[in-house]
């Protein structure tokens, strides 16, 4: 059975209707004043926004109550307990249904909500997030979905995983792509995007066993799920024009992510040390502080905070711990705007057609996607 790709039209809400965001207001590292913040930021920005609000009630209500914007916004929900960054996924499974964490993801689940935002221990949310929302059909690891300043036209590409599953074998990599091609098409507007497969190099003989078989599997469903597949790219390539989205297993794709966001601090650092070194550079700063400012905004983490959880029914998306209120902002926004656009259906319409692919590359032939490998390792048991 071959799948057809989605072809559901963009219904984007009317404007003007109420788009409800679930926040967890105790998952980040500064405490529930930055997330708050953050939200105030949002609401100033879009009147259309509301919010559900989940932590210690007596004390939300306090910290709502001094940004004026905020009023007539938002509800509350009580939740006493807290799933801390130390806390194992495990753990929280079994003992955190009285977490602000599950009380967010529940909103989501029971339609008081259109999505989900948590700055909280991300193997802990993903853990909650499959109990609470489970997994789209066909859908056997999801998967965190961000997006990276490129050169491409679009001004971003999409890369996932970056952290739901340290492990990923060819099979998942091919949902990935699936996925992945499925953001980039519905939510950047690309027809046909193009597919990278992370690797140590572009060679097809280079890498390990799963990605070689990946190779073969992404290769074979191009055509039929509508994408280009570009092949192996390498760290290079992540923020460059060679592909539109880049699959990588979470281990990989979060080294990778936390090591753009301190090359990016690293780069605002030594800018600002070099235009501190003169009373001639200190003035080269004025007269270029429009230019400064515009690279800021592409190189500014905080800006493109946010990672999407992939393969979800319902939308989540997972602010970084350390965010500030710009941050937090941000992960709303996202939340915002694909609740508005409706993506979440689209992308779960998109998933069951693309299912029978994936169906299809587990019951192939069980030579394919395995030519490559050179007798460097067997297929997986």
């Amino acid at each position: 059975m071959t799948a057809k790709p989605d072809q559901m039209p963009d219904r984007p809400r009317p404007q003007g209707e109420r788009i409800v965001i679930s926040v967890d207001a105790m998952g980040g590292d500064a405490g529930p004043g930055v997330v708050i913040a953050g939200m105030a930021q949002s609401a100033k920005k879009n009147p259309d926004i509301g919010f559900i609000l989940h932590g210690p009630e007596d004390t939300l209500k306090k910290l709502v109550a001094r940004r004026r914007i905020l009023a007539g916004c938002v509800s509350f929900r009580d939740a006493a307990d807290v799933v801390t960054m130390e806390d194992k996924p495990s753990h929280v499974m079994r003992h955190g249904k009285s977490t602000s964490m599950w009380s967010t993801l529940t909103s989501v689940r029971d339609g008081e909500a259109h999505g989900a935002v948590s700055c909280g221990n991300t193997g802990a949310l993903m853990a909650l997030s499959i109990l609470c929302l489970r997994r789209l059909p066909g859908i056997s690891r999801p998967a965190i979905a961000v997006l990276w300043p490129s050169r491409n036209p679009q001004s971003f590409n999409v890369m996932l995983d970056v952290g739901a599953d340290v492990r990923a074998d060819a099979q998942d990599l091919l949902q990935y792509a699936l996925m992945g091609a499925s953001y980039a098409r519905n939510g950047m507007n690309l027809p046909r995007p193009r597919i990278g497969l992370l690797n140590v190099g572009t060679e097809e003989h280079k890498g390990r066993p799963e990605l070689k078989e990946a190779h073969g599997l992404i290769a074979r469903f191009a055509d039929q799920a509508h994408f280009d597949f570009v092949g192996f790219v390498e760290g290079r390539d992540i923020p460059g024009d060679v592909a539109d989205v880049i699959v990588t297993d979470g281990f990989t794709g979060n080294v990778a992510i936390k090591t753009g966001e301190g090359t990016a601090s690293l780069i605002g650092e030594l800018l600002r040390e070099a235009f501190r070194y003169s009373p001639l550079s200190r003035l080269a700063s004025v007269l270029a502080i429009t230019s400064l400012r515009r690279l800021q905004k592409r190189i500014d983490p905080s800006r493109v905070n946010g990672g999407v959880f992939l393969g979800l029914n319902g939308t989540v998306v997972k602010s970084h711990g350390g965010a500030d209120a710009t941050g937090v902002s941000s992960a709303i926004k996202l939340a915002f705007q694909l609740a508005q656009s409706g993506f979440s259906e689209r992308l779960a319409a998109r998933v069951a057609s693309t299912a029978a692919l994936a169906e299809d590359a587990l019951t192939a032939d069980p030579d394919a996607g395995k030519t490559n490998q050179n007798n460097e390792g067997g297929p997986k048991a």
